[in-house]
């Protein structure tokens, strides 16, 4: 009669081995991914004739923002276009208080000569894709811009981007994200390592391959008729940006990134508005994907731009799979043949440096293109692994909501304004979004069990799940405390 121990090391087997296949293979994709180069390849010369400019709308669409509302209206009325061929819309869902800052900034743009509209909703019906949509059936510009409330875009960001429009399928120009407070504190650093990748490695890879390639719902250019094409703005997801951007490819549009072009923004530099913002990011996509993945399979593409998009859908599944693959590690090596387990070390190792090497190459070579050397690389990569391990119960929560539950409510993240090290009047107003009382909690929690299971393995004589296991518990700190933390702050300040 088999014991306890047994049994549950038996169970545990199977969907330990398949979390770790799951592991590797979305690590595994980045592989190819870092032999891309970030090229842009696109027109330089505007392709339109001399006093005959396209007509631009640029939206700005905004909740609630103090801190970043007038400076982005002073960035959109600076911009460097045709005065009659530029038309501005700050769609403004904001409550009275802040709603009278974004009047005042308009009406002094319009002071300067720009046409600059102050559109207001008094209600949030469909958040962002709601407002854009609102937007466009007011406008008849051929071109629209789209700038979040944190961005901050040169005056040559026009002149620069409609040129790649030279070609009749360009749906999309994406410019790429920079950043006005990187060295703010180390959770702004570990979120600029992550960005840099994604657009100077994973944005070049998707281009030259010709992947599906989203936009980011800002610092981009649409030209109206492929969101008129792809159906429009969509509300049923928490990531509008993400679906259209895929429902415009399949209806034949093409997307081009321009990595030289870059838009300074704001990183959030609290962890209840991170974890916010991540959550509907990862929320959403899974929502998109169940939207957006039986069409693809129906659509007449390569069976790999279909399996790549299926992994790049559903690539926050990884983050309940490394939940439940450390949780499996208990009954696995309280079982019998722990020890033999743990005699295969090197094997171990080698399934790690599989499941972390390329995501850490990935994360160091896009600070690389972004101009970054010296230690600070090495520093920043092991801050965003750590982490993306601290995501792991969060995420693992948003995944399950975007599979099975509701589209739920678009959550704004909260800004400061900072630039330069200085933070903008306004700022000061509670953490949006910290949390209920538990906030933190749950990882907390799970920190201290995977650090006991850490020492009690060490102890054991089985080491080989003690890096894994400590990198997972730090993470799960550092995400834990300065979320409990901001919760705390937000509670004093109500």
């Amino acid at each position: 009669m088999p014991t306890l121990p047994e049994l549950l090391e038996a169970a545990a087997f199977v969907p330990y081995a398949l979390c770790q296949a799951g592991l590797v293979a979305y690590s595994a994709h980045r592989w190819p991914m870092l032999a891309t180069h970030a090229r842009s390849g696109a027109p330089r010369a505007p392709w339109w004739t001399p006093g005959h400019a396209p007509r631009v709308l640029v939206q700005l669409p905004v909740c609630d923002e103090p801190a970043v509302v007038e400076r982005l209206v002073a960035a959109a009325a600076a911009l460097e276009w045709p005065a009659d061929r530029l038309e501005v819309q700050l769609l403004d869902d904001s409550a009275e208080a802040c709603a009278a800052l974004g009047a005042a900034a308009a009406s002094r743009a319009r002071a300067q000569g720009v046409n600059v509209r102050h559109l207001r909703r008094h209600h949030r019906d469909g958040f962002k894709a709601g407002a854009l949509a609102a937007g466009l059936r007011a406008s008849e510009a051929e071109f629209v811009a789209v700038f979040d409330a944190d961005f901050v875009p040169a005056p040559d960001f026009l002149s620069r981007t409609l040129p790649a429009f030279a070609h009749g399928d360009v749906g999309l120009v994406q410019a790429r994200w920079g950043h006005l407070n990187r060295e703010h504190n180390a959770l702004t650093r570990a979120q600029a390592a992550m960005l840099d990748a994604h657009f100077l490695v994973e944005h070049a890879w998707r281009q030259g391959r010709r992947r599906f390639l989203n936009f980011n719902g800002t610092a981009g250019v649409w030209r109206r008729a492929c969101i008129d094409a792809a159906g429009g703005w969509s509300a049923d997801t928490l990531t509008e940006d993400l679906d259209l951007s895929y429902r415009a490819q399949l209806a034949g549009w093409r997307f081009v990134f321009l990595p030289d072009v870059v838009v300074p923004a704001e990183l959030p530099e609290h962890m209840s508005a991170f974890r916010s913002q991540q959550h509907r990011w990862a929320k959403g996509a899974l929502q998109t994907a169940r939207k957006l993945l039986p069409r693809i399979a129906r659509a007449r593409l390569p069976w790999t731009t279909k399996l790549e998009a299926f992994v790049h859908l559903t690539a926050n599944v990884t983050y309940p799979l490394l939940l439940l693959l450390a949780g499996l590690l208990a009954p696995l090596l309280a079982g019998p043949r722990a020890p033999a387990l743990a005699a295969w070390l090197p094997v171990q190792l080698a399934i790690v440096g599989v499941g972390t090497l390329p995501v850490a190459l990935f994360l160091g070579l896009g600070q690389w293109r972004a101009g970054r050397r010296g230690l600070g690389v090495i520093g920043d990569t092991a801050l965003a692994l750590l982490l993306c391990g601290g995501l792991c119960w969060h995420l693992a929560r948003a995944v399950a909501e975007g599979l099975w539950g509701g589209r739920g409510e678009f959550v704004r993240t909260w800004k400061s304004g900072r630039e330069r090290g200085r933070v903008a009047p306004g700022a000061a107003a509670p953490l949006a979004a910290a949390g209920p009382r538990r906030a933190g909690v749950p990882e907390q929690l799970l920190a201290g069990a995977f650090a006991l299971l850490a020492a009690w393995v060490g102890a054991g004589g089985r080491p080989a799940a003690v890096p894994f296991l400590t990198g997972l518990t730090a993470g799960l700190t550092w995400v834990g405390l300065a979320a409990g933390r901001d919760a705390a702050t937000a509670r004093a300040g109500n």
